[in-house]
């Protein structure tokens, strides 16, 4: 069964970092593209960064966030990571980790961490 940890959230002022780490500790992570969502109480989950699997060439960002965030994986650890900069109060959500298989569409979604960034 294919679960995906996260780890990373937090509360930060405005401007500041943080640093969101999702593992794969069963199932051919390699084969997986890899993707962070943010979701807001009352508002549909919404893409935030994404990255093809095998190599992870291909990289995609949200408008709101690009030149803010940066995705990468580990393969060899089974990670992906999100490093968050110059955070906005409006970056404020839970952060869902998400795997889709590269052939059969296989999806699976993480727990969610919170990220707090205050004004």
């Amino acid at each position: 069964q294919v679960q995906l940890v996260e780890s990373g959230g937090g509360f930060v002022q405005s401007g500041g970092s943080l640093k969101l780490s999702c593992t794969m500790p069963e199932g051919a992570f390699i084969l997986y593209h890899m993707a962070w969502y943010r979701q807001v109480p009352g508002k549909q989950r919404e893409m935030v960064a994404r990255i093809s699997s095998l190599a992870g060439t291909t990289r995609n960002y949200a408008e709101s966030v690009q030149g803010r965030f940066y995705i990468w994986r580990d393969n060899p650890n089974k990670a992906t990571y999100l490093q968050m900069d110059s955070l906005k109060p409006e970056d404020t959500a839970t952060y869902y980790c998400n795997a889709v298989h590269q052939l059969s569409a296989e999806e699976h979604w993480g727990q969610g961490t919170r990220v707090s960034v205050a004004s």
